[in-house]
């Protein structure tokens, strides 16, 4: 099997210090190039394909302040490198990263405290063109399916995530471009999935799900 060449994408010195040392430990793994914010890793992929570099994988956080997050970074990597795999490596297990990654494309989601191993596993999965995900975030994706309560709808989660930041209705239907109504509309809805009747509860009934971290 060829070497495969990650892009190792974190806003952390440190945590990119560890997870190089961990993946070079790995057999047929190595780590060419490192960026500290989505901005940058979409400036390293295009100077890596401008002189022929090749990159198998990108391993991706999702948080990091103040650059690109990850999301939106895997979201345009996959716009113009739609072959490319990207997999997500974080510490958020929520509802809202792990569908707004997949929806982004991701082909993988791992949490880092997961054991090396099982993240050695992910990176030749996703590099394969397969799946990964970490056990937990499996579970909470097919509970999504198997629960018979209402879950809530991606649309839905992004309101709640608005909500807890205290944003108005009117501040909302302008983020997310839709009428007050509509937004009134989703607010029902919620509150009836969450079996709450306010925001307050809204909210805390969702980061105790973890729905939306807490």
């Amino acid at each position: 099997m060829a070497e495969l060449r990650v892009l190792l994408v974190d806003d952390h010195p440190v945590v990119r210090a560890g997870l190089r040392a961990m993946l070079s430990g790995f057999e047929e793994v190595s780590v060419g190039e490192e960026a500290a914010d989505g901005d940058e890793a979409l400036k390293i992929l295009g100077r890596e394909a401008a002189v022929g570099e090749r990159i198998d994988l990108v391993l991706m956080d999702l948080q990091m302040a103040p650059g690109m997050d990850g999301v939106t970074a895997t979201r345009r990597i996959k716009e113009q490198y739609p072959d490319l795999p990207v997999l997500v490596l974080t510490t958020y297990d929520t509802d809202a990263d792990i569908l707004a990654a997949v929806e982004a494309g991701a082909s993988g989601y791992m949490l880092k405290d997961a054991p090396p191993e099982a993240i050695r596993d992910a990176v030749r999965s996703a590099a394969a063109g397969q799946t990964a995900l970490a056990p937990e975030v499996a579970a909470r994706l097919m509970g999504r399916v198997r629960n018979p309560e209402p879950s809530l709808s991606a649309r839905e989660i992004e309101l709640v995530e608005l909500l807890a930041t205290g944003m108005s209705n009117r501040a909302m239907s302008r983020r997310l471009f839709i009428s007050e109504a509509t937004v009134k509309t989703h607010l029902v809805h919620i509150y009836e999935k969450l079996g709450v009747d306010n925001r307050t509860a809204a909210i805390a009934v969702a980061r105790e799900r973890r729905i939306i971290r807490g």
